[in-house]
């Protein structure tokens, strides 16, 4: 392991193994699939004190963010199919991070709410995830960094508020 629990980084990160990858490295795709995997290694190492996983995380913050939130939206949010997201969410009730709370509007539906241990494990996170990408992303300036966020949800078709 590196300095302050970083992942092991390859010795030659632009030949993987290596090989020659010049048929591949001009993809968008595999670019966003190199990055993905040491970004999700970085999540990985810094998480897990947390026993915290990348789409738990994901719901976790957008709970906190988002007041009656319910099952439907977060999987649609986050490309989860209903009976997977189903199983999420029963992980993080048992856990007791979050609850299914009945709407007073329409008895038929839930919204998922954060319980005080939700919470307090959306603040431990945030504060860990606001400078865990900052080694790996040491490389581009915070105007670069900003302009990749941008390009990638623009690709993903996610609009910005």
């Amino acid at each position: 392991m590196g300095a302050l629990n970083e992942p092991p980084r390859e010795t030659e990160p632009h030949a993987p193994a290596g090989l020659d990858t010049s048929r591949l490295d001009y993809l968008v795709g595999y670019a966003a699939s190199r990055a993905a995997i040491r970004l999700k290694a970085t999540f990985a190492v810094h998480m897990a004190p947390l026993d915290l996983k990348i789409v738990e995380f994901s719901i976790l913050m957008l709970v906190a963010q988002n007041a009656r939130v319910n099952q439907k939206q977060l999987g649609h949010a986050l490309g989860i199919s209903p009976p997977n997201m189903a199983v999420t969410l029963d992980r993080m009730v048992e856990r007791g991070w979050v609850e299914r709370v009945r709407s007073t509007e329409d008895r038929r539906a839930q919204h998922i709410h954060l319980t005080a241990a939700g919470s307090e494990l959306v603040d431990r996170a945030g504060a860990i995830a606001a400078t865990m990408e900052n080694h790996d992303l040491r490389v581009l300036s915070a105007a670069e960094r900003a302009l990749l966020i941008e390009l990638l949800l623009k690709v993903a078709g996610v609009k910005r508020r």
